[in-house]
């Protein structure tokens, strides 16, 4: 079978390459899955790198989220069916015509979500659910975002509307700010323009903000504590320049400003089964009802997962690039 695999860690433009595997067989409890559609997130790359708190043995196949139709069961395993939908996240090496995973991560998914979404249901939307949560904020209270035209920007913004919280999201071009608006999100300021912190306080009527989810680095995470209220959490989540947090000292001793990471595989393996459950069933009835939709920019061929991981790394996409067989 055909696989994008990498035998070194590096730029994956450069290191991914198209290869042939041995067809894989189930073992106990697993179940092989035949690829339709599979996401490239940033964690895919950062592990492509050798940059993020997984590293595969080598050489390896890439990605760990897929939409796929289950091929073949392993022993013990009488669910979910040959032939079910099913999305599966949090599983190693799913850029391949087909792969293995644990037969309980296999999330069955009605026909009416399509593809696109079906395909990046889980990983991106779980950890924004589950970090939203963890903010512990009451209706009506502010928060704060960058990178809020990302996948997960703009799951956040989502999300925090049904729960009545409000959100002022933060992007690197003015640009952003009309593309945010044409899906519905508004309360966007762009740090490209003079005078942007005038105008987050004029968005939130001078309101206290009180977390802030940072997922650029660098200086913007100085940017981001400079609007936080006094006793404010500011959530990393992620690092798109790749730079090191700036945070100014005084902001943690003289404003009691707080700093923490926020992983979704650490958050997700301390959850019981029975939130888990609550939480996907919930991102199930928003794709079923049409109110969450995740859009895809564009998708390459497993031969093609260089230039897709190029494509991915360029600013002012709409939506994920994605793999198919």
């Amino acid at each position: 079978m055909r696989a994008a695999i990498h035998e070194t860690f590096g730029d994956p433009a450069e290191v991914l390459k198209a290869g042939a595997l041995p067809m894989p067989e189930p073992g106990a409890g697993e179940i092989r899955v035949r690829l339709v559609l599979s996401p490239i997130h940033n964690h895919d790359l950062w592990t492509i790198r050798g940059d993020y708190g997984h590293k595969p043995a080598l050489p390896a196949v890439g990605g760990t989220e897929a939409l796929g139709i289950v091929d073949a069961l392993g022993e013990g395993v009488s669910s979910p069916p040959i032939g079910t939908r099913v999305v599966i996240a949090g599983v190693n090496g799913v850029w391949a015509e087909y792969f293995l995973a644990p037969a309980a991560r296999a999330i069955p998914l009605p026909d009416s979500i399509d593809d696109a979404t079906a395909c990046q249901l889980i990983a991106m939307p779980l950890s924004a659910l589950m970090l939203l949560e963890d903010l512990k904020l009451e209706s009506g209270q502010w928060i704060v975002q960058n990178a809020a035209n990302g996948a997960v920007g703009r799951l956040v913004a989502t999300f925090a509307k049904a729960r009545g919280l409000n959100v002022v999201g933060l992007v690197r071009r003015a640009a952003g700010v009309a593309e945010l608006a044409d899906l519905g999100i508004d309360r966007i300021v762009s740090t490209a323009e003079p005078g942007w912190e005038r105008r987050v306080a004029a968005v939130t009527g001078g309101e206290p903000i009180l977390r802030g989810i940072e997922s650029v680095g660098g200086e913007a995470a100085r940017q981001m504590l400079s609007l936080l209220a006094k006793g404010g959490r500011l959530v990393s989540f992620g690092s798109m320049s790749g730079a090191p947090l700036l945070v100014p000292s005084g902001d943690l001793i003289f404003r009691q400003i707080s700093v923490e990471g926020f992983w979704g595989a650490v958050r997700s393996a301390a959850t019981p089964r029975e939130e888990m459950a609550r939480m996907i069933g919930e991102l199930i009835r928003m794709a079923a009802d049409g109110t969450l939709r995740l859009e895809l920019d564009e998708i390459f061929a497993l031969e093609e997962a260089g230039e897709a991981a190029a494509a991915s790394d360029r600013p002012g996409r709409s939506g994920k690039i994605a793999l198919r067989p």
